[in-house]
Order: C-alpha cells, then sequence, then structure tokens
C-alpha cells in the first residue's frame, strides 16, 4: 500500500501517473493526463467536450480555470516535502482565446515562481497545438507545515 504521509510531492504525482494511486476524481471529470512531471513543473493533457461548454458555444470560463488551478498547484506540490501540504488562497485567470473542441487538444503547464513557509507562488497556462497561449494565471498558495 502507498503511504501518502512518507512521500513527497513530487512522489505522489508521480505516483498518480503510474497509477499507484487513485486519479483524482475532478481530473476525470474534467478529462485532464498528468503529461510531465518534474520538481517546480507540471503539465496535463486535455481536450475540450461538449459538455465543458457553456451557452454561447465555447468552453465555459471555469473549465479553463479549473485545469489552470489543477497546474498551478501541482507544480507547487511538486515542492513540498513529505507531510506539507497546500491550498489555493487566490487564483487570477486572463482568458486570451475561446476553447472549442475545434480546439483539439490543449496542454496545461504550470510552474512554481517561489515557495516559502507559508505561502508559494506560481503561474500557468494553457496552449494549443500551435503554442498558442488561450488562459494564462497566477496563484498564490497557503502551505501547510507541521509544527
Amino acid at each position: 500500500m502507498y503511504d501518502l504521509n512518507a512521500s513527497n510531492g513530487l512522489e505522489r504525482l508521480e505516483a498518480i501517473k503510474a497509477g499507484e494511486l487513485e486519479t483524482p476524481p475532478m481530473w476525470l471529470l474534467m478529462g485532464l493526463q498528468l503529461d510531465e512531471i518534474k520538481k517546480g513543473e507540471v503539465s496535463f493533457l486535455c481536450t475540450p467536450r461538449k459538455e465543458h461548454y457553456n451557452p454561447w458555444g465555447n468552453t465555459h470560463g471555469g473549465f479553463a480555470a479549473t485545469l489552470l488551478d489543477s497546474a498551478v498547484g501541482c507544480s507547487i506540490q511538486s515542492m513540498l516535502p513529505a507531510g506539507v501540504n497546500y491550498t489555493t488562497l487566490e487564483l487570477k485567470v486572463n482568458y486570451i482565446r475561446p476553447m472549442t473542441i475545434e480546439t483539439g487538444e490543449v496542454k496545461v503547464i504550470g510552474k512554481t515562481i517561489h515557495v516559502g513557509r507559508r505561502t508559494a507562488v506560481s503561474e500557468g497556462q494553457i496552449v494549443d497545438s500551435r503554442g498558442r497561449t488561450l488562459n494564462h494565471a497566477t496563484t498564490t498558495c497557503m502551505v501547510f507545515r507541521p509544527e
């Protein structure tokens, strides 16, 4: 059995990708698949589906925000030692281009900027197959360290 308390954030992400830990249900709902994992940087692949649409015929802004929240958060998680957790304190998203089914598979990238004792900062983007940025985000996360 996998010991969550003995693994650091990078090891947890690697265990999910290897199938040793269950894929988080939100990732399944959104269609997120871990792509690349390294310390401080995580990427996912995702293909927009009709069920992600808003009434105007493109993906809902909350879909992009959820994808980005996952990527920027996981980039921070990849930097945390065993026993240290985090949660999103603030997320800012810029919606640059719409996403539709015709966009096809997108890459969602999160890169850590800073991890401190109590907070961490990361940025992310969603890019299409041509490398164009569709959405950009920054986040501040609260870091929980054992006392």
